[in-house]
Formats: structure tokens, C-alpha cells, sequence
């Protein structure tokens, strides 16, 4: 509890908390302004970043097979 104490001042906690909040905040206020617009224009972007996303790890895994540690 003594190193939590030296690097968190009351401070630093309320800012942290308040940083959160806000950002929080900011975020869920902008998705929900530019809904239509993602629906729009971002079609099926889910499947894509999956299927790419699981093609880079295949890769990685088919390196490290091949080439060893």
C-alpha cells in the first residue's frame, strides 16, 4: 500500500477519475452522433478486420513453426 500511496496523490486520483469520466463520455457522445454515417460507409468492416486479423496470426503461427524459436 506504501508504493500506491508514493505514486497516487489525492490529486492525481481525482484527475485520473475525472479523466476517465470525460473521456467516457466523449466517446459514447461521438459513436452516438456518427452512427448513421458508420452504418453508411463501414459495411461488414467487423468481418474484415477478423478475417485479417486472423490471416496475420496464422502467419506469425506459420513462422514460428517454420523458422522455429
Amino acid at each position: 500500500m506504501m508504493i500506491f500511496n508514493a505514486f497516487f496523490t489525492t490529486g492525481r486520483i481525482i484527475f485520473i477519475i475525472f479523466f476517465v469520466f470525460a473521456f467516457g463520455a466523449l466517446i459514447t457522445w461521438s459513436y452516438r452522433k456518427d452512427i448513421k454515417s458508420h452504418n453508411r460507409h463501414y459495411k461488414s468492416t467487423g468481418k474484415k478486420v477478423l478475417l485479417y486479423g486472423a490471416l496475420i496470426i496464422a502467419v506469425f503461427v506459420a513462422m514460428r513453426i517454420i523458422f522455429g524459436n
